[in-house]
């Protein structure tokens, strides 16, 4: 065997491998969401239950741990198996940053991030061309992930007024529509990192709702404009029709006065 033949070998085996993972990571799409809720059981219990005892807080901080771990490894999987490993690196920089700075102790709270970026690639694909369920389930998603991670940056703070889930929620709520009435709000610079996030992400999902409605009502007037336009087609048809048969009864009737002309010419003569 050749050298050339020896790499077109291992180049084929190397292919074949990179669309096995492709396929496996796609077939495990429903694996990772359950991750992302064990991810996010894990973060949510101790948060919601300050007095959790010690053995179950190890508990939990090890489940986040070991299913982020697995989201670093998918993210690392998808780039190796990628048909195009630059244009996909490129083309997936948020992703990097999600799974690369909460590498950082400051910066944990972006763990976050890696719960929604999954659960909102798993429901853009289920849930394509149903946008309202699809905004609702994103709509959910951020608020709880919000009210969450400003809950665990404010709470014991002295000057902050966000102690409770109830008021986180309330809290992200109104700042995820933009209301912001001001009742309660962020003192710590995490919290206002939180702050931040959910603001851009109620920017982006009223600008899909926007869209969306756009989108319906110019379908609509499309529709009513096809219906009208087939209904005078449908008209113009009918008249052509109409006006073919006068014509034919008017050559019928040409035809039967020429001949009775013609019949009295030869009587008079």
């Amino acid at each position: 065997m050749t050298n050339s033949e020896s790499a077109t070998r291992r180049l084929r085996r190397f292919d074949a491998n990179r669309s096995w993972m492709r396929r496996l990571l796609n077939t495990t799409e429903w694996v990772f969401v359950a991750f992302a809720m064990l991810f996010l059981a894990g973060y949510a219990w101790p948060i919601l239950q300050p007095g959790l005892a010690q053995p179950w807080r190890r508990v939990c901080s090890l489940a986040v741990t070991v299913t982020y771990l697995l989201f670093v490894v998918e993210y690392i999987a998808r780039l190796w198996s990628a048909r195009e490993r630059r244009k996909y690196f490129l083309r997936h920089l948020p992703d990097l940053a999600i799974v690369a700075l909460p590498m950082l102790r400051p910066l944990r709270l972006l763990r976050l991030l890696v719960l929604f970026r999954v659960i909102n690639r798993k429901a853009a694909d289920a849930l394509q061309g149903r946008v309202p369920l699809y905004v609702t389930i994103s709509a959910v998603t951020l608020v709880v992930c919000g009210a969450l991670a400003v809950l665990d940056a404010e709470r014991g703070h002295p000057h902050s007024n966000i102690q409770t889930f109830g008021q986180a929620v309330w809290w992200a709520v109104v700042t995820v529509t933009t209301v912001g009435y001001g009742d309660y709000f962020p003192v710590t610079t995490a919290g206002r990192f939180v702050a931040v996030g959910l603001m851009i992400g109620g920017v982006a999902l009223i600008g899909v709702v926007t869209a969306s409605f756009a989108a319906w009502f110019i379908d609509r007037v499309r529709d009513g404009d096809e219906a009208e336009q087939a209904a005078t087609r449908q008209d113009i048809h009918q008249t052509r029709q109409d006006l073919d048969r006068i014509m034919q009864r008017l050559d019928t009737l040409t035809s039967e006065v020429s001949a009775l002309r013609d019949e009295v010419r030869e009587r008079g003569g």
